[in-house]
């Protein structure tokens, strides 16, 4: 019993000896939370970091803005840091609940200078955001495509069929093909699209046909002439899409082939060269479209980029692009043939029209920033482009023996540089940023207006030199109040123009005229309580857009420069899973007068006004499936000081958009789009002529295959709709001998297209 005793008194000693290891494992609990704005936008990409005695855990918050750790249970310091983030602490004692933690962050730097990840839950009405999502994963086979996926209340309809620049439309104004009734500004990398004193109108958009969908890294859309940082065509609004310095893979390729003989082909090597970032890419794409007189639709584009990272926060990359396009085209056909059964709805009656684009640009930019935030950036750019484009409008109403067949000729030579200096600092204890800019952009450019016949030269109408020169500077400052929840932007905009023409027909006619405007900003945002996530916004900003060159020198008396002023007062309601954006707008244009390359002939527009509302919505309905949507209502627009009214047309007033997106389930990626207009009128006095409106949905829709390899499907026009793109209304005559009628001419939209491809990548990074 004595020896039993000691073995117990033995026992219990080894066993208060044993290590720690045997000892009751510690006490775990779960960290959680949303990453916010102050607007209670969730934000991507913010590192949060956990310090205890155990040591350190990092992780970054998600595309919806949530983190999660699992942790000691004992006192901890948690740290909010991340690029241009406001770095903030806090502690968390020990046995004390930290799970959906909501962690407000502070930019001293706004998302709308620099690359930051925002998801598009958060609702903006100054400002639209999308990302590489859609233009990675969907099907395109023709230019046009691109623009449809912008939404924003902006519709875009091919003009004749195929291969030319699109007519846009946008808060019930026709901005012809981009530059004209205050203009749609659309920029990529910073080179500006919009091309002045074009042979085919002014700021013309053909040069986005060089873009290629799978290098889209993100857009942004300012939904007016909001920014200092843009001038000329952004009268309506903005559109600056930046491309891509490195793939997801080493190797990626897409082959792809569907409806009315389209075939296209895709392929990028993006490898790591030291500390530098660089791709090359090229892209092919063929089809004839659904008509009668075969599309013959040819682009292909190569693309390059490096960026080479010299040091901490210096870069400095290179980029260059190449493109071809050529292309015939239906044109637009008389709407009462098609009713009458004379003509197909893809007919045609000439069969020469379309086209061919040879476009070349070379780009390099620096960019240097400091961990205080301190940015500078300079690019500069040099292009040369080609165009040629075969039409006819009006058949025989000119010269009833050849036809009224043209070609539009458009030789430029393009130089263009930019820089800009963000400077974060405090203004009286509050948190300020100071923005100062410049542009410069320079063309040269051969234009003229051909009769043909059969694409053959038959004389000449106009041939002119002509030099635009856009010289500008602006200033910004922001300031923040009250932790971020008022913000206040002031900025000033002033632009130098020089327009010089050298008449190759009549020398009377040429000449060198010079205009300069100034364009004042400003922005408010509000959020009263931190806990109401409720934002009240208002935007002012006065856009410009410039006049054709051949116009401001014919006539040294007119308009030069157009103005718009653009109100927009709105409120955002951003929730975790749903947001809401509610604004008014009121344009007020100035008086405008636009040289008409197609006949060479003077228009006159103005003042107008037009008034209305918009409506977006987010809403993630579950962890996979995701709604958004909107609405861009006209409530008027009509040319001031006319009596009887004389109302704007050729424009819808109501553009509506939605979509359905899937994202990750069993793999699928996915998105059901509508994109809907009402019929507008296409006469500013009978309020019957009108254009019929339309509804069409498109499905894409990829899934993983193998780890390298996907399946890729869309289907566009998925209820087979029959309607028509773009409609106008003017006299023509279809054959010789037949009468002068007025009547709507229209491009038919694509009828229900399947296409089906593989996508594959190698060497994942």
């Amino acid at each position: 019993m004595k020896h039993a005793n000691r073995i117990c008194v033995l026992f219990i000693s080894l066993l208060g000896s044993l290590p720690p290891l045997l000892a009751q494992p510690a006490k775990h609990r779960i960290v959680s939370g949303e990453i916010v704005t102050v607007r209670n936008e969730r934000v991507q990409g913010v590192r949060v970091s956990m310090r205890s005695d155990a040591g350190e855990q990092m992780v970054e918050s998600d595309a919806d803005g949530w983190f999660r750790l699992s942790v000691a249970d004992e006192p901890l310091s948690l740290q909010i840091s991340g690029k241009y983030i406001v770095s903030q602490e806090r502690a968390l004692a020990s046995s004390t609940s930290a799970e959906n933690l909501r962690i407000e962050v502070e930019f001293f730097i706004p998302p709308i200078h620099e690359s930051l990840v925002i998801t598009a839950a958060g609702l903006d009405p100054n400002i639209e955001r999308r990302n590489s999502a859609i233009y990675r994963n969907t099907l395109f086979s023709r230019d046009d495509q691109v623009f449809h996926t912008l939404d924003a209340g902006i519709n875009a309809g091919q003009h004749e069929g195929g291969g030319k620049s699109l007519e846009i439309r946008r808060f019930g104004f026709n901005l012809d093909h981009g530059g004209v009734s205050g203009g749609l500004k659309v920029l990529v990398d910073n080179v500006q699209q919009n091309q002045a004193t074009q042979g085919h109108g002014q700021g013309y958009l053909g040069q986005l046909k060089s873009l290629t969908p799978e290098l889209v890294q993100e857009v942004s859309i300012l939904n007016g002439p909001f920014s200092p940082e843009y001038g000329d065509f952004s009268g309506l609004g903005v559109v600056h899409i930046r491309q891509r310095e490195t793939l997801d893979d080493t190797i990626m390729a897409r082959v792809q082939a569907g409806s009315f003989d389209s075939y296209r082909a895709f392929a990028g090597f993006s490898p790591k060269i030291g500390k530098a970032d660089s791709f090359l890419a090229y892209e092919a794409s063929r089809t004839n479209g659904p008509f009668l007189s075969p599309l013959r639709y040819k682009r292909d584009n190569l693309t390059g980029s490096i960026t080479l990272h010299m040091t901490e926060g210096k870069d400095l990359g290179f980029k260059f692009n190449v493109g071809r396009n050529d292309y015939y085209s239906s044109g637009q056909i008389p709407l009462d043939e098609v009713a009458e059964g004379h003509l197909d709805r893809f007919g045609f009656l000439d069969p020469d029209l379309g086209g061919r684009v040879r476009s070349g640009t070379l780009g390099a930019y620096f960019r240097k920033e400091n961990p205080e935030g301190k940015v500078f950036k300079l690019d500069g750019f040099l292009s040369r482009s080609l165009f040629d484009l075969y039409s006819n409008f009006t058949y025989f109403l000119n010269d009833e023996f050849q036809g009224d067949e043209i070609q539009q000729h458009d030789s430029r030579l393009q130089e263009g540089a930019n820089t800009q200096y963000l400077h974060p600092h405090k203004f009286f204890g509050q948190r300020a940023l100071f923005l100062a800019g410049a542009n410069f952009h320079d063309n040269q450019i051969l234009v003229g207006l051909i009769p043909t016949v059969g694409r053959n030269p038959t004389g000449v109408y106009t041939r002119a030199n002509a030099q635009v020169t856009n010289t500008a500077g602006y200033v910004q400052q922001a300031l923040d109040f009250w932790q971020g929840r008022l913000h206040l932007d002031g900025g000033l905009r002033y632009d130098l123009f020089r327009f010089r023409v050298d008449d190759r027909l009549e020398a009377g006619l040429g000449g060198s005229q010079a205009a300069g405007r100034l364009q004042p900003k400003a922005n408010a945002a509000f959020t009263p309580l931190a806990r109401l996530p409720v934002t009240f916004h208002f935007n002012y900003g006065r856009g410009i857009s410039s006049q054709d060159a051949r116009g401001v020198t014919r006539n040294p008396s007119g308009v030069k420069v157009s103005t718009t002023d653009f109100y927009q007062a709105g409120i955002s309601h951003n929730w975790r899973r749903f947001s809401l954006s509610t604004d008014w707008f009121l344009i007020d244009r100035s008086n405008e007068q636009v040289y008409i390359p197609d006949d060479g002939s003077f228009e006159f527009k103005g003042p107008s006004r037009a008034h209305g509302f918009e409506v977006k919505s987010s809403i993630q309905l579950t962890r996979h499936l995701a709604f958004n949507g909107g609405v861009t209502k006209v409530s008027n627009a009509f040319y001031r000081a006319t009596l009887p009214r004389l109302y704007v047309d050729s424009a819808p007033h109501l553009a509506a958009n939605a979509a359905l997106t899937l994202a990750g389930w069993r793999g699928f990626i996915g998105s059901l789009r509508l994109r809907s207009i009402s019929s507008y009128r296409l006469d500013g006095e009978d309020p019957g002529l009108r254009a019929s409106g339309l509804t069409v949905l498109d499905l894409n829709m990829a899934k993983p295959l193998r780890p390298w390899v996907d399946l890729n499907f869309s289907v566009d026009n998925l209820t087979n709709k029959t309607y028509y793109e773009t409609q106008n209304y003017f006299e023509s005559r279809l054959r010789a001998g037949d009468p002068v009628v007025s009547r709507i001419h229209a491009t038919p939209g694509y009828p229900v297209g399947m296409t089906v491809g593989l996508t594959f990548h190698l060497g994942k990074k």
